[in-house]
């Protein structure tokens, strides 16, 4: 643990009524704050939600752009809590750059585990050589839980670093991931950022971001800690 780490800030919280400190990538956007949420009981691969506040959803049912916290973030601590209904499928994006996958993994045997299992960390798409994916990671366990269960994300993260001219003198790494209770990955380095990185270089500090336009997600006690 970092002797500079700083305090714990809550991004979306309990009491979290609207968006405030999120943007969506593109606007009109769905995201929108409620209270609880569910499997629909008619359809499986949906979700269904009971009004309040403390939880964010992309869409019950539909798809939508990205959103993100206004703040950026380098070193860092992050507790995340989502839920998603059978066969869907969103991700977390470390500085909008580096993707822990988050996806409806329940019963996929640890012999089939890939980098796009729920709680790997992405790979590159299209190789300049063989153009196939690359430098992905697998989570070394399947932690994951039912569809429609919260499931639990704790990522000990450090961003990359750069010398005075800015040239890159270290890759990004998950120190940490934990999911579930369960330690999915250590000291898992991304040489360069993930598919679906907003930049295709390394940046030195970017939001926290949210896949909304792969199917119904929800996320709800978000906080980060600064590092360094």
């Amino acid at each position: 643990m970092s002797a500079a780490a700083g305090a714990w800030i809550e991004l979306f919280g309990p009491a979290a009524v609207d968006l405030r400190g999120w943007r969506g990538r593109t606007d009109p956007h769905t995201w929108h704050v409620v209270g609880a949420v569910g499997l629909d009981p008619a359809d499986p691969r949906a979700l269904v939600s009971e009004p309040g506040h403390g939880v964010l959803v992309n869409s019950e049912r539909g798809r939508t752009a990205d959103i993100h916290t206004e703040m950026t973030h380098g070193d860092c601590e992050l507790h995340v809590e989502y839920c998603v209904p059978a066969k869907s499928n969103s991700g977390v994006y470390l500085m909008g750059q580096y993707e822990i996958q988050v996806l409806d993994s329940w019963g996929t045997p640890e012999t089939e585990l890939r980098y796009g299992t729920n709680g790997g960390i992405y790979a590159r798409h299209n190789h300049p050589v063989t153009h196939q994916d690359y430098g992905g990671h697998a989570p070394r366990t399947n932690a994951s839980r039912r569809p429609g269960e919260w499931q639990e994300l704790d990522v000990h993260f450090r961003a990359p670093r750069f010398d005075a001219a800015g040239a890159k003198t270290a890759n990004a790494c998950f120190v940490r991931v934990v999911l579930n209770g369960k330690v999915v990955h250590e000291n898992a380095e991304c040489e360069l950022p993930t598919g679906g990185a907003w930049h295709d270089q390394d940046v030195p500090r970017g939001p926290l971001r949210f896949q909304g336009d792969h199917g119904p997600v929800a996320y709800r006690n978000v906080r980060i800690r600064p590092l360094g």
